[in-house]
């Protein structure tokens, strides 16, 4: 791993997760170098990462997520719904987790709402800029009456579903080889909760959402699309990517998709082998630059929610990620709009 020099504004993380749930982060440290997950502070140092989309996900309770082998690749069953009332309450402990990590960090971790204050973050060395975001919108109310709450508690991003169902639209499932054309679109409280996040500045993240659903966004949002993590279903024909029509759509909104670094999302055969090279990585990004144009493609890790590749390993590997874009032909000025200044231009376009 060398220094690139070049700040990193990533698309997706789920650390607060990891630091949330001991049994699943094993009670590591945010403010310790460690080699437990993806993200911590010394990490993110190393690695250039000046902030992201740190993500708020309710998991399952008593749920394997196990993939299932099929006679034509793999799949994991849709996950069901999860109850309204507990992902508030896991949504709000997160939240509270997050501002309370901020408060000692002694202005390392700074929790970010408006595109001035970000874009001030990501340009100070040292400083990691999150902005809170909700991977499914299980935890606001069906008919919204807890979002100004969320707003005021910071959420800026809500992704409308992850794989599963809930009152607002129908998510995708894990499924290789697979489409994202998988059932029915937004629900009327979807719809209306797509018009109340344009009208409050709240980034829409139409990431996990299906074919229709994703229709319906396109139609109804007077904001840039944005796709917080997801790979190309050219390259990768599973269940979460997005075909052709779904990246051309992105793009005719000024919006961004950021390309994850989750290897079943990337590998042409869809297989969990982390034994993989940066440059799969690096084709997705490169394939959605040719199709619709630089200014629509940014990175997505979902580091600390996902296994990605051992070519990157972790945060730390980030400046390894431009080196090859470099050796992929990639200028610095488009190397800068990838790894922060897509981002940043569209959330400020959203927020103001």
């Amino acid at each position: 791993m060398t220094t690139s020099g070049t700040p990193v504004f990533d698309g997706h993380n789920d650390t607060l997760l990891d630091l949330l749930r001991a049994d699943r982060g094993g009670g590591r440290s945010f403010f310790e170098r460690g080699d437990a997950g993806h993200v911590d502070l010394p990490r993110a140092r190393e690695g250039d990462f000046a902030g992201g989309l740190f993500a708020v996900f309710v998991p399952n309770e008593d749920l394997d997520y196990e993939w299932e082998e099929t006679d034509e690749g793999r799949r994991m069953p849709l996950a069901p719904a999860v109850a309204h009332d507990r992902a508030k309450e896991f949504t709000y402990d997160a939240l509270a987790l997050l501002y309370r990590l901020e408060a000692q960090s002694d202005g390392a971790l700074r929790v970010v709402g408006n595109a001035d204050d970000l874009e001030a973050a990501v340009a100070e060395e040292g400083t990691v800029a999150a902005v809170p975001h909700l991977e499914g919108a299980e935890a606001v109310a069906p008919d919204r009456s807890n979002l100004d709450f969320l707003y005021a508690a910071g959420v800026r991003s809500v992704g409308l579903v992850w794989s599963r169902p809930n009152e607002f639209g129908h998510g995708v499932p894990f499924e290789y080889p697979g489409t994202p054309d998988t059932g029915p679109g937004l629900t009327d409280a979807g719809r209306d909760l797509v018009r109340a996040c344009n009208d409050r500045g709240i980034l829409v993240d139409l990431a996990h959402l299906n074919a229709a659903g994703f229709r319906d966004v396109a139609e109804i949002s007077s904001a840039p699309l944005v796709v917080s993590h997801a790979g190309v279903h050219e390259l990768c024909p599973t269940s979460r990517n997005l075909t052709d029509d779904q990246l051309d759509a992105v793009a005719d909104s000024g919006g961004v998709v950021g390309i994850t670094f989750a290897v079943t999302s990337l590998r042409e055969d869809g297989r969990k082998e982390t034994d993989t090279p940066i440059s799969t990585l690096v084709d997705h990004v490169e394939y959605v630059a040719d199709r619709v144009g630089v200014d629509h493609v940014a990175l997505g890790s979902d580091f600390d929610g996902a296994t990605i590749l051992d070519s990157v390993g972790d945060v730390t590997g980030l400046p390894d990620v431009v080196a090859e874009l470099r050796n992929r032909g990639f200028d610095a000025h488009e190397i800068r709009k990838i790894a922060r200044g897509n981002w940043l231009r569209v959330i400020r376009e959203t927020w103001e």
